[in-house]
């Protein structure tokens, strides 16, 4: 099945009235300190944050950077995040509105998998001036042994879902993107899958074969993610890894080399 921009955005506006208590992460501080923490904002740095959503992001930088800038493809997500920007863009994010180098950290979280990839990381790294920062995050599978079910589960719970990552996925992605200088973390969140799953984009139908994945499954997927299972719910320990790049500088043209050689033999 083709899923298009269309579709991404029809579910994300039947989930916008719950998003942000939708999972334990939404509003995790430790994890969102990591995140600032490979951002590295500054108070004069203007920054991008690339599908936006409610703004859970955005409000980590809010009050901390001279610019805040959000795109976004569902008007009814993005609309919560407003207030907390400077301006608001719904652009998809493979075409984003902006001149190169435009602004000094670029940040996604939860956003690559329903995007047209590396379309949209290059163009992250496209409007990040050189020396600023690129920083993707997203839920991956601990490593190959999981994916198969645990990308089972996560289609599962979202069938707008494009992209499926292991560790060492996003970190590719920055660096064939241009980015080099590649800072990868990872961090774990406990979620109960019955709220987690109680997206209210999916039936029960789907709730129910998310829950019928961890009752069959198998002793490794139990050993990764530290699966718990209580009066018929479960518990997940999930891996979201955060991986941050750095868009080089430029180097000096041939001309220039060729002048500093120049110089070099005339001061010799």
């Amino acid at each position: 099945m083709t899923i298009s921009r269309k579709d991404v955005a029809e579910h994300f506006s039947l989930r916008a009235p719950t998003y942000d208590r939708s999972s334990s992460w939404c509003t995790d501080t430790d994890l969102g300190d990591l995140l600032l923490e490979l951002a590295r904002p500054e108070r004069h740095h203007r920054v991008l944050d690339v599908a936006c959503g409610t703004g859970l992001v955005s409000r980590l930088f809010s009050g901390r950077v001279a610019e805040l800038v959000g795109v976004d493809l569902t008007e009814e997500m993005a609309e919560q995040a407003a207030p907390h920007l400077d301006r608001l863009v719904i652009s998809p994010a493979e075409h984003l509105p902006f001149e190169d180098s435009t602004f000094d950290v670029v940040v996604c979280r939860q956003g690559i998998q329903f995007m047209d990839l590396p379309d949209a990381v290059a163009e992250m790294v496209r409007v990040v001036r050189p020396g600023g920062r690129v920083v993707v995050v997203n839920l991956c599978a601990y490593d190959k042994t999981d994916r198969e079910e645990y990308f089972e589960i996560l289609r599962l719970r979202n069938p707008v879902r494009r992209h499926f990552f292991l560790p060492s996925d996003l970190e590719d992605l920055l660096r064939k993107a241009g980015c080099d200088g590649t800072d990868t973390r990872s961090y774990v969140s406990l979620e109960d899958v019955d709220i987690w799953s109680d997206n209210g984009a999916i039936e029960e139908g789907r709730r129910e074969a998310i829950r019928e994945v961890y009752r069959t499954a198998s002793l490794n997927f139990r050993s990764l993610h530290a699966v718990r299972e209580a009066d018929g719910r479960f518990t997940d320990h999930m891996l979201f890894v955060l991986a941050a790049g750095t868009k080089p500088e430029p180097g000096p043209t041939p001309s220039e080399e060729s002048n500093d050689a120049s110089v070099r033999r005339t001061r010799g």
